[in-house]
């Protein structure tokens, strides 16, 4: 088994960042792929970024393309997701998600680990 310790949200003012990490411990070895979701009040989880072991590039969703980065420190299994220029919209709570698989989908179904989530919020 693999778990997920998601820290650093809170809250921000408009065009302000924050920098989301997420620990993983247990099964690290196992784990190829880790992203980022996120989930609205009232709206479905979707994916805003992942990185692979073996892919160097990292996607995105359109939403946060060039606001956002995700990086990944493999000697202390934890991923980073640097959010800058944020707006109201970003405001969810963000999930960290982990796969063994190296090519993932960009949806829930595709990710077997999860992190319990933190809350990001940004004011107007």
């Amino acid at each position: 088994q693999v778990q997920l310790v998601e820290s650093g949200g809170g809250l921000v003012q408009a065009g302000g960042s924050l920098r989301l990490s997420c620990a993983a411990s247990g099964r690290t070895l196992s784990i190829s792929t880790m992203g980022w979701f996120r989930q609205a009040p009232g709206k479905e989880r979707e994916f805003v970024a992942r990185i692979s072991r073996t892919i160097s590039n990292a996607y995105y969703a359109d939403t946060v393309k060039g606001r956002f980065t995700i990086s990944r420190d493999y000697a202390k299994n934890t991923v980073y997701l640097q959010m800058n220029n944020l707006k109201p919209e970003d405001t969810a709570v963000y999930y960290c998600a982990a796969d063994p698989k190296i090519r993932v989908g960009p949806t829930v179904r595709d990710y077997d680990y999860w992190g319990q989530g933190t809350q990001v919020t940004v004011s107007s």
